[in-house]
């Protein structure tokens, strides 16, 4: 990936849209100005592009890309102070706004990142996924998103629930991202037809009928088109909700560890078999800014940080009143290659049309 649009027309573009988006906490015009002459003699030639949050230029994947000759044009939105994290995030003019239904949110926790992407403010974004933070944003924005296996990269999170992630305009461009990032990456090829599964709701989630449809036409689609092969069965967990929420505060009981271990037990058995498997990312639509009340839009993501799968949100199409549904891809530990090469092979055939 080279940049489409250089640094100055980045800054413009950022300058005109973000006072009614309000994607980015901070711009940094100066900087990226200074960085572009010795940036544009190095292999990404001066790309722009946006980390999530404050502390993001300090991130591993962030140092990866500026050393590849990639430009940071600035810092993304996240909740800011007294917003709930599952929520909107704060920009530097108000709150951030989902770029289809301004009066929805883009979803959290890489708010900004998804909405600098969607508006086509910056090809590349940097986010971070402790229980759906890159997909589900990427979902509900209409754009891809990618959590790596975790541990592959350095954990920003002490527990190990949040892995690094991206949020690009296609999957293609998320090549770029794990070219820098993971030492020895090399490209994969997808055999088609993939060998998949998909499940609905993982067995316990209650999803929103709009949303399963879109999905289900989704995959639809993809077997047609003869990209994917649904095997029989599918696959069924225990809701992760409450295990999560224990290894995230540090204090998980025995009947709690248990209930992961069992998760991993049949994730690992369905993975012996069978290497993807498809869901809705959220349960649930972009809600509007006063939350989602007692909706949990994790509740089809989180699983997949407690077993440390990588996965990705590929654009699946849109509810009849406008809102985008994403695609869930989920793949073996360690597969994230593989998993690049299906999402690419999955989008060709969705490229939802756009109302």
């Amino acid at each position: 990936m080279r940049a489409s649009r250089g640094v100055a027309e980045t800054l413009a573009a950022i300058e005109r849209e973000d006072g009614r988006l309000c994607a980015f906490l901070d711009v940094w015009r100066e900087d990226a100005h200074a960085r572009l002459p010795a940036a544009a003699r190095l292999p990404l030639a001066g790309l722009p592009f946006a980390v999530k949050g404050p502390g993001g230029i300090r991130s591993y994947a962030a140092r990866r890309l500026i050393a590849a000759g990639a430009v940071p044009v600035g810092s993304t939105s996240v909740p800011g102070p007294g917003t709930y994290w599952k929520t909107w995030g704060l920009g530097a003019h108000g709150r951030t706004v989902n770029p289809w239904r301004p009066d929805r949110t883009p979803g959290g926790s890489s708010a900004g990142s998804a909405v600098a992407v969607a508006a086509d403010l910056v090809q590349l974004a940097t986010g971070s996924d402790g229980a759906g933070s890159v997909r589900i944003p990427a979902a509900w924005c209409g754009v891809f998103g990618l959590k790596t296996t975790n541990g592959l990269l350095p954990s920003p999170d002490r527990s190990g629930l949040a892995s690094a992630g991206v949020l690009t305009r296609t999957a293609a461009q998320a090549h770029t991202y794990l070219r820098c990032v993971l030492d020895g990456y090399e490209p994969a090829e997808a055999e088609l037809p993939l060998t998949a599964a998909y499940s609905p709701d993982l067995g316990f989630a209650e999803v929103d009928p709009d949303v399963a449809a879109v999905v289900r036409g989704a995959v639809r689609r993809l077997v047609a088109a003869g990209v994917v092969r649904l095997a029989d069965g599918g696959c069924e967990l225990l809701d992760p909700g409450a295990a999560w929420q224990a290894v995230r505060n540090g204090e998980v009981e025995p009947h709690l560890g248990e209930l992961r271990s069992e998760n991993d037990r049949r994730l690992d058995t369905f993975f012996d078999g069978t290497s993807l498997l498809l869901t809705p990312v959220t349960p649930n639509r972009p809600h509007g800014h006063d939350g989602p009340g007692s909706l949990f839009s994790t509740a089809l993501t989180w699983a997949f940080n407690l077993s440390g799968h990588p996965a990705a949100s590929v654009p699946a199409g849109f509810t009849p009143d406008g809102c985008p549904v994403g695609l869930q891809l989920v793949a073996r530990r360690g597969a994230d290659a593989p998993l690049l090469a299906m999402a690419c092979a999955v989008e060709q055939v969705l490229a939802p049309t756009r109302p």
